[in-house]
């Protein structure tokens, strides 16, 4: 008989985390967190489609809701104002009971989740002169160390941006007041000057992307194992196949070609045509204006990638007429891993064009869910920017069953 191993997901998005812990068939969730209503309808569509959930369940399971108000959220009785924002997202039982009623008098074996992460990120800082110290989501960690308090699973892991390590909302470093939340409530993580050796790159997961994450292990006190275990784990699941490219990801998608003219379709304009018949769900090429399709021609044909970044906010201004300290543009490469699959896709695609210089357009929201190893039919609900914002935050799927099955092998003593 299967071992099962009881889990919380918090800030669990569209699921990638959950997907991938999922598929190992090891873990049974009691509950998943989060509070995008784009995001739980996907979430709970995967589960009732893919993983046999009845509709009951997955309302019951996927709560909708603010995970700073951790008293409503453990014991339920929800206020007048929490219910007029949530109630009608929820199932009556979780309004009443809260997450105490799902967990009962089970032993919670593992948290997972990551907060928020564009508080944290490089990006992020650069682009607000307070250095988002006011961004309240540089708090909410907080709010998932109050969930793991309650709880007390053996292990919890945390995954966020590298940009976590130095930031410092409050003249504190962020990495130091999460170390010190955990220690006080009897969890040992790795200290802050050693988390620059805890960056995993997916790319090394057979998945077809460099993205590089913190993942935070915790470990309970009394638990007879130790944080450097899950590490090493995780480690020795590091592929030695050849790692994976966009090539292998998107290389067979059905194709488009760029129109001489646009036109209406409703209310969506339309710059490219399919070719072939052969319809995939959410594979329709973005809306690219002349400017874009011919600026993408220009810019592949040329092989831009390869200039120096200079050249490139020359280019910016020549095709512009705007000074940018950054560069916009950046082309996808076929036999390399993809560049890190991020949300601001969900305001333009501009840093991920196509690869192929017939087809002279970004990528499409089926092919950025490829680039993070979500399964072909996992459906998406929402518009398509909240599709590319929710792919985009999430953790790639199959690097999530790779720390799921780290997890396993170190309560299982595999060697």
């Amino acid at each position: 008989m299967k071992k099962i191993y009881t889990v919380i997901d918090l800030f669990s998005g569209a699921g990638g985390l959950t997907e991938g812990f999922l598929q190992t068939d090891k873990f049974d969730f009691l509950a998943h967190v989060e509070w995008e209503i784009p995001m739980v309808q996907t979430l709970r569509n995967n589960l009732i489609k893919r993983w046999n959930y009845n509709e009951e369940k997955a309302k019951k399971s996927v709560i909708r809701f603010d995970i700073q108000k951790t008293d409503e959220l453990f014991n339920g009785s929800w206020t007048e104002e929490t219910k007029k924002d949530y109630e009608k997202d929820n199932s009556e039982v979780i309004v009443k009971n809260g997450i105490d009623y799902l967990v009962k008098d089970k032993e919670v074996d593992v948290i997972i989740g990551g907060p928020p992460c564009q508080a944290y990120s490089l990006a992020g800082r650069a682009q607000d002169p307070n250095s988002m110290k006011e961004d309240y989501r540089n708090y909410l960690f907080e709010s998932f160390v109050k969930v793991v308090d309650h709880y007390k699973p053996k292990v919890f892991v945390f995954e966020n941006v590298p940009g976590m390590l130095s930031a410092k909302p409050g003249d504190k470093l962020v990495i130091d007041r999460i170390y010190e939340a955990f220690y006080n409530i009897g969890y040992t993580i790795r200290k802050p000057q050693e988390l620059k050796n805890a960056i995993f790159s997916s790319a090394d997961y057979q998945v077809p992307q460099d993205r590089h994450r913190v993942i935070i292990f915790g470990v309970r006190n009394d638990y007879n194992k130790s944080v450097e275990d899950f590490y090493n784990a995780l480690i020795k699941l590091k592929s030695n196949e050849p790692i994976k490219t966009v090539r292998d990801a998107i290389g067979s998608m059905p194709k488009f070609k760029p129109l001489n003219n646009s036109y209406k379709k409703g209310n969506t304009n339309i710059s490219h045509k399919l070719i072939g018949n052969e319809k995939i769900l959410d594979h329709e090429a973005r809306y690219h204006n002349k400017r874009d399709i011919a600026v993408f021609k220009e810019w592949l044909t040329k092989k831009m990638n390869n200039y120096d970044n200079q050249e490139k906010l020359e280019f910016y201004k020549k095709v512009t007429g705007k000074e940018s300290n950054h560069n916009k543009y950046r082309n996808l490469e076929w036999d390399k891993p993809s560049p890190t699959i991020v949300s601001h896709l969900y305001k333009d695609g501009l840093m991920f064009i196509h690869p192929d210089e017939k087809q002279l357009r970004s990528i499409t929201v089926r092919e950025a869910a490829l680039l993070q190893t979500f399964p072909m039919d996992f459906e998406f609900i929402g518009s398509n920017a909240y599709k590319y914002k929710m792919i985009g935050n999430a953790v790639p799927v199959l690097f999530a069953k790779n720390i799921a099955q780290a997890i396993i092998n170190v309560f299982e003593d595999k060697k």
